[in-house]
């Protein structure tokens, strides 16, 4: 089972072990990992489970499509960057394990 390495903005980690095909906005919410609100229930909607990969992660994760949804979205949370995700559009799998994602100060 994969892991997900939960970085709050304060620095605080929090670690969670979930199953493959758990995306990690659920894995997130599920483990009440403060930080990663994910109001829209995971229907990449609404941008409150913004996240930025971990730099030696991005490649793996990848980006947000051009033109998507969650690039339209993402583009208006606050601390926008270049490895901004919504939490929600990635799911996990055996090659994600160990994977870092920090969170931004606020969803809102």
């Amino acid at each position: 089972m994969p892991k997900i390495t939960f970085v709050a903005h304060d620095g605080t980690e929090h670690v969670v072990e979930v199953e493959a095909g758990t995306t990690a906005r659920d894995a997130a919410v599920d483990n009440e990992i403060p930080g990663i609100d994910g109001d829209c229930g995971g229907n990449c909607a609404c941008a409150t489970c913004h996240i930025f990969v971990a730099d030696d992660w991005i490649n793996a994760v990848g980006k947000a499509e051009p033109e998507s949804i969650e690039a339209e979205l993402i583009q208006f949370a606050d601390d926008y960057t270049e490895n901004s995700r919504l939490a929600c559009q990635i799911t996990m799998s055996d090659e994600l394990d160990g994977l870092v994602l920090n969170m931004p100060l606020a969803q809102h």
